[in-house]
């Protein structure tokens, strides 16, 4: 007895396996997903490079990368006193009428203390302040957006022209409503600094930490620029470097923009820009028109019975008369002697009508009220006038 082993269903039919299939797809898309990690990798690598901001950063105590001890002392050489105040209360009552203060790490600050500074007589200088500290002490300024890099003056503020060039790095840029000094501008018409004035002072703001900091200190102009806003007009400043609040105390006042990293929202843009440019790849683009053979035959008495009950069930007696009008007007224009594209040509409606009038027993007013009237008011008036048409056109052809 011989046997015989059946082959699987797929070789018998035909059809691909589910392997050949996984494969198929895995092909196609091993492209999308290859630009997908490599952007991962990038934000990833973006996110390594970024320095991260520990609790001493612009601490004028600290001798960290991110502290401002070498500007502190500097200031002090300079003859300028620095006072650090480790709260919004010290640092508001502790500093003269028209003094300077410095206002860091503005995500600790609450409402209370936010509130307390902006009515103290005092000038203000906001190292890249949240969102939230803007609205309440600089409210003509908003946050427009971040840049990478370094920047000319460009504007007659004298800290920042004796400064010269600056290697901000990563940077805020601000936008304001109103009269204003803006340095170091952005080609959209933002700049990272920019400067106020306000009921009860000077408001400077300085969207990046670059010209405050120990690393960064050395760098192009960073240092005139540090040392010339800190420095104010007076002989002293108070330097607020704000402790961590308590819990339940308003602590970490920041939007969701501001809590993002830059190179966070720099891979969201690549995703949107990655997502467009795979939809572009994968959309199916309309070619020209194929007439295709229907699979069976259909009377025009069926497809016109169908189009009428749409019209019925839409009570869309405008269109079902327009319908009816424009189709005697293309029957009627053969017989007329007159060319076809002036059956649906307004400006042949006198032409049109005139003809048809000296063909029938009808005046001019019925033959137009037929043919270019108002749309019937019922289902009755729709049914008269197919029944008018219908007369017109058998008049003609007996003519």
């Amino acid at each position: 007895m011989v046997t015989t082993q059946a082959s699987p269903p797929s070789a018998q039919t035909g059809e691909p396996s589910a392997r050949q299939v996984a494969g198929r797809r895995w092909r196609s898309a091993r492209g999308v997903v290859a630009v997908l990690l490599a952007m991962v990798v990038v934000a990833v690598i973006l996110a390594a490079l970024r320095p991260t901001t520990s609790p001493q950063g612009l601490d004028p105590t600290s001798p960290k990368p991110d502290g401002s001890r070498a500007l502190a002392e500097l200031l002090k050489q300079r003859g300028t006193q620095v006072t650090v105040a480790r709260n919004a209360e010290d640092a508001a009552y502790g500093a003269d009428p028209g003094s300077l203060v410095v206002v860091t790490r503005t995500e600790r600050l609450t409402n209370d203390d936010l509130f307390m500074l902006s009515n103290r007589q005092v000038d203000l200088l906001l190292v890249q302040p949240t969102s939230f500290a803007l609205d309440e002490l600089a409210p003509q300024v908003r946050k427009d957006g971040s840049v990478f890099g370094g920047a000319d003056p460009g504007c007659s503020l004298d800290a920042a022209t004796s400064a010269g060039k600056v290697a901000f790095h990563d940077s805020d840029t601000y936008k304001v409503t109103g009269a204003a000094t803006q340095c170091y501008g952005v080609g959209d018409g933002s700049a990272r600094v920019v400067q106020v004035r306000s009921s009860s002072g000077t408001v400077t703001v300085l969207g990046s930490t670059a010209p405050l900091t120990n690393r960064r200190l050395t760098e192009e102009g960073n240092a005139a620029l540090g040392m010339n806003l800190a420095a104010g007009t007076g002989a002293s400043i108070v330097w607020l470097m704000p402790d961590m609040p308590e819990s339940g105390t308003g602590a970490g006042q920041q939007s969701l923009s501001d809590l993002l990293p830059f190179g966070v929202k720099l891979f969201f843009l690549e995703l949107l820009v990655a997502v467009l440019l795979v939809a572009l790849w994968r959309a199916r683009r309309l070619g020209p028109v194929v007439a295709e053979a229907l699979p069976v035959v259909v009377r025009s008495a069926e497809t016109v019975e169908g189009r009428a009950r749409l019209y019925r069930a839409g009570r869309a007696r405008d269109r079902a008369s327009d319908a009816l009008r424009s189709g005697a007007r293309e029957r009627l224009v053969p017989l007329l002697g007159l060319p076809r594209g002036r059956a649906q040509d307004p400006a042949a409606a006198h032409e049109i009508v005139t003809a048809v009038a000296r063909r029938t027993p009808y005046d001019e007013t019925y033959v137009g009220a037929a043919l270019y009237g108002p749309e019937p008011l019922d289902d009755a008036g729709l049914i008269a006038l197919s029944d008018v048409l219908d007369d017109l056109e058998r008049q003609v052809r007996q003519s």
